[in-house]
């Protein structure tokens, strides 16, 4: 066995490192590719990715570069870079160092958002005249997202926190991927058809153009459209657009912003009251004030046997008006907190979340669809069983009818 002087990992890509740059070609590489995750650094550095079909290379054009464009970078774009090929040492990873970077056309998922984009706006779908208002004070708002994703978390803080008057139904739904529109769409229409929700929130956290594709879709916007219940898209971060946002009754620039427009604050709700409050019981004292000053202005019009006694009498009067005023502002303040406390407590019970968290579950088949019979699978079936913190994957053993559902069928 031969033995070798062991190389450090850093070692190792600064090796590396050097290689490819005495690589004549690598040092002056012009790349043709599509932006992909594309994020401008508040430092003034841009971070992508450039893809065609069959590959990905991580990209980086630093401000002085950056500051020379003469156009706007965005995710879909076709783009023609020229720059050198390095390595980041801490991570080992080799990527494009971008000096100057043009437009070559515009990427196929770009055409296709644009595309879609013009023919629903002249179709009207992006009507002004067509959104809803959104109610002021929801009883019941339903959420269309992954049941454990950041966003659902999100969301429930907020809401729960803002404004614990409304109660929250989650439908579990896939937003990313294969059979995620369907799946979207699903949701949609069995909100618009139980009308189980005053308002509905309908989106998932950032990522990349492709991530985010669902909500380009044509069946969801028409889903959207068509919904009579009114909607707030809340997909991504503020920088995302979809079709989606345009098409929705109200665009949040995140789920957590879209949580905050759907519901009042009960902490200003609590402020106005208060104050409404207070401008009645200063109200009330002055009035009472004022009575007390005219009971001690002689009355030269009227015959009194004992003026004395009739002040006393109706000083004594008003004062019991005034304790009794008093009492009862602060019984109803006393009963407005209670309700308060009652309504917190039967949000945070219903919590889709704390439903997983004790031993509940959605099994959903291999298409992604929700199973709710046994009707709806066959042995072999490949399920997948959706847990408080991930997932599990299954395969049907055997499919049993209880004693009760047998009994339904042979009536029926």
């Amino acid at each position: 066995m031969i033995e070798r002087q062991a190389l450090t990992v850093t070692q190792v890509n600064l090796y590396v490192k050097q290689l490819i740059s005495r690589d004549d070609i690598l040092s002056n590489v012009l790349v043709k590719g599509e932006l992909s995750n594309f994020k401008a650094h508040s430092s003034g550095h841009m971070y992508m990715s450039l893809k065609d079909d069959t590959g990905v290379i991580r990209a980086v054009m630093f401000r002085s570069a950056a500051a020379r464009l003469d156009f706007k970078p965005a995710n879909g774009m076709k783009v023609l870079a020229r720059g050198r090929v390095g390595v980041y040492e801490r991570d080992g990873q080799y990527q494009l160092y971008i000096e100057h970077m043009e437009q070559d056309g515009i990427g196929d998922l770009y055409a296709a958002f644009e595309k879609l984009k013009n023919k629903l706006d002249k179709e009207g779908l992006f009507s002004p005249g067509a959104k809803k208002p959104l109610p002021k004070y929801p009883k019941t708002i339903g959420v269309i997202t992954a049941p454990t994703g950041a966003a659902i978390r999100d969301i429930l803080n907020i809401l729960s926190r803002r404004f614990a008057y409304s109660d929250v139904l989650l439908y579990p739904a896939l937003v990313q991927g294969e059979n995620s529109a369907a799946s979207i769409v699903e949701a949609i229409n069995y909100f618009d058809k139980t009308g189980t929700a005053d308002v509905l929130i309908v989106g998932r956290g950032g990522g990349s153009i492709e991530d985010l594709w669902s909500f380009n879709e044509e069946s969801v916007a028409r889903a959207i459209y068509n919904c009579r219940i009114p909607i707030v898209s809340a997909v991504g971060h503020e920088v995302d657009f979809t079709i989606s946002d345009f098409v929705a009754d109200l665009r949040a620039p995140t789920p957590s912003a879209a949580a905050e427009l759907v519901v009042p604050s009960q902490t200003e709700l609590r402020e106005k009251f208060n104050n409404v409050y207070l401008r009645l019981y200063t109200c009330a004292v002055r009035i009472i004030e004022k009575k007390r000053l005219e009971l001690k202005v002689p009355a030269e019009s009227r015959v009194l046997k004992n003026p004395a006694s009739a002040i006393d009498n109706s000083r004594i009067y008003l004062d019991s008006l005034s304790r009794s005023f008093e009492n009862s502002c602060q019984r109803l303040l006393s009963e407005k907190k209670h309700t308060l406390r009652e309504l917190a407590s039967k949000l945070e019970a219903l919590s889709p979340l704390d439903m997983l968290g004790r031993g509940f579950s959605v099994t959903r088949s291999g298409d992604g669809m929700v199973i709710s019979s046994v009707e709806n699978v066959s042995e072999g079936d490949r399920i997948s069983v959706m847990l408080r913190d991930g997932s599990l994957g299954a395969v049907v053993k055997s499919v049993e009818e209880t004693q009760f559902r047998s009994q339904n069928k042979s009536e029926r």
